[in-house]
């Protein structure tokens, strides 16, 4: 029965982690009108489920990470009731959030279940470990977006200058005089980048617009930032499966990256709408350099193991870029929701230890 009760809450925790943050890659592609919601739910859905899957290859170190190991002692880790605990608690504080339109931290949730898991076990966590393996980089991650988009938006306005067409000159011969001989020189092509104006009478072989490729790439950012989440949030998830011993490592990574793409695809807007319109006024430049922003921090922390929030990061990327327009009272409270996260889902597995291991017993 315990074994069920886990890979049922640990599927319903994927779910609400959907929910609450498969759309934030495209967050920006909305706010700045560059897809309708709809195509962006789509593609960040599709996106998800492919980092999802190849979290299977390169992201097993944040598996073990979040089984719980290290935290508190091994033989707690790997308990029935402390593993249920962890995800019901997790998992209801994120459906909570996601009720609310709250953008919230599923690896806070998390890190919140296995801190209260190990106090109702045992009374104590390793605090080294929870500071120095969890805490600091969750800190730190949206300060570091922040900057990093705030710099990528200023450079990326200051070389838009009113410039919006790009285009290549055909070579040519033209008449020159030396020593009073009539002669012909060849130029070679040319790349121009000018305003559209002054490309229009140009005759090139190739004319293109940088706003139109501007937001190709912002869309191609987006997938980027929702792949990203993909492997960086389905390993911590899957690693309660795969510590209840119920399924194998690849079997859990799936089974949670199909629930984290089915909860994103039929629960997503209300905390869409937080991050596409509340936050701060998005543009394409601002919605580009966030999304850049947001992709290399997630990306590179999964490649070294470190569980930063992608939340946190996509929160501060987006703050960062639009920082003129910010709205402040909107932000208060997503700040407050992430401090309130961990405590919450603390007291809850703290609470709900007990009961499931009577259940079990």
């Amino acid at each position: 029965m315990i074994a069920s009760l886990i890979f049922s809450v640990t599927l319903m925790l994927a779910f609400a982690n959907g929910a609450n943050d498969n759309f934030k890659g495209f967050a920006t592609a909305w706010g700045a009108e560059t897809l309708s919601y709809e195509r962006a739910l789509v593609l960040a859905t599709i996106a998800t489920l492919a980092g999802g899957l190849a979290a299977m290859a390169i992201s097993t170190g944040l598996v073990e990470q979040f089984s719980g190991k290290g935290l508190v002692p091994n033989a707690v880790a790997g308990t029935p009731a402390f593993l249920a605990a962890v995800a019901l608690a997790a998992g209801a504080t994120v459906l909570v959030a996601s009720r609310l339109g709250l953008p919230v931290s599923t690896t806070h949730a998390l890190i919140g279940g296995l801190v209260g898991g190990g106090l109702a076990e045992v009374g104590a966590v390793d605090t080294a470990k929870l500071w120095g393996a969890f805490l600091m980089p969750m800190l730190l991650s949206p300060l570091i977006a922040g900057l990093l988009s705030f710099g990528l938006a200023r450079l990326m306005r200051r070389s838009d200058a009113g410039h919006d067409c790009v285009c290549v000159t055909l070579p040519a011969e033209v008449p020159v005089f030396a020593d009073g001989t009539l002669a012909h020189r060849q130029l070679m092509p040319q790349l121009i980048v000018a305003s559209a104006t002054t490309c229009a009478p140009l005759s090139t072989p190739f004319k293109g617009s940088l706003i139109r490729g501007r937001d190709r790439l912002h869309v191609l950012s987006a997938a980027t930032v929702c792949f990203a989440r993909g492997i960086n949030d389905a390993p911590k998830m899957a690693a309660l499966l795969f510590a209840s011993g119920a399924v194998g490592l690849h079997g859990a990574v799936a089974g949670i990256a199909a629930a984290m793409a089915t909860g994103g695809l039929l629960f997503a807007r209300r905390v869409a709408h937080t991050m596409s319109h509340r936050i701060s006024r998005i543009d394409q430049t601002s919605g580009l350099a966030a999304n850049l922003a947001t992709a290399l921090m997630v990306l590179f922390a999964s490649r070294l193991g470190l569980p930063v929030s992608t939340t946190h990061v996509a929160v501060g990327a987006i703050a960062g870029a639009g920082r003129q327009s910010l709205d402040m009272s909107a932000l208060r409270t997503i700040v407050l929701a992430w401090f309130a996260t961990l405590p919450f889902a603390a007291a809850l597995a703290r609470c709900l230890v007990p009961l499931l291991r009577h259940a079990a017993s």
